[in-house]
């Protein structure tokens, strides 16, 4: 089974739809976090250590991640969807960038 963490600023609108949009494909586990400390679930050393991969929305993300997180990465991937902070919580366009932009990072290349 593989785990994908999924990063946002705030953990309300983007990685949690992610987190929701994947929840069942199979052969991942999926979580999500916020890289700020007022996220509703604050990104730790646990959650980055428990992920295989982690997803992030914005390069800034991936910044922050590096920066706090450098002694938990050993190994991990990081890789950007370059989702801006303009959708709504399961946005219908949303998830619609989510899907099209994980297709290649998720078994069996497809959702």
């Amino acid at each position: 089974m593989r785990t994908i963490l999924f990063v946002c600023s705030q953990n309300r609108l983007r990685s949690p739809t992610a987190e929701q949009v994947f929840a069942d494909f199979p052969g991942i586990e999926v979580s999500s976090a916020g890289t700020n400390n007022d996220a509703e679930n604050p990104l730790t050393h646990e959650l980055v250590a428990w992920a295989d991969l982690i997803v992030v929305m914005e390069r800034t993300h991936r910044a922050k991640v590096r920066t706090r997180f450098r002694s938990a990465l050993h190994g991990k991937r990081i890789v950007c969807l370059d989702i801006p902070d303009d959708y709504r919580f399961m946005d219908p366009d949303l998830i619609g960038l989510l899907r099209a932009r994980m297709a290649r990072h998720l078994p069996g290349s497809a959702t």
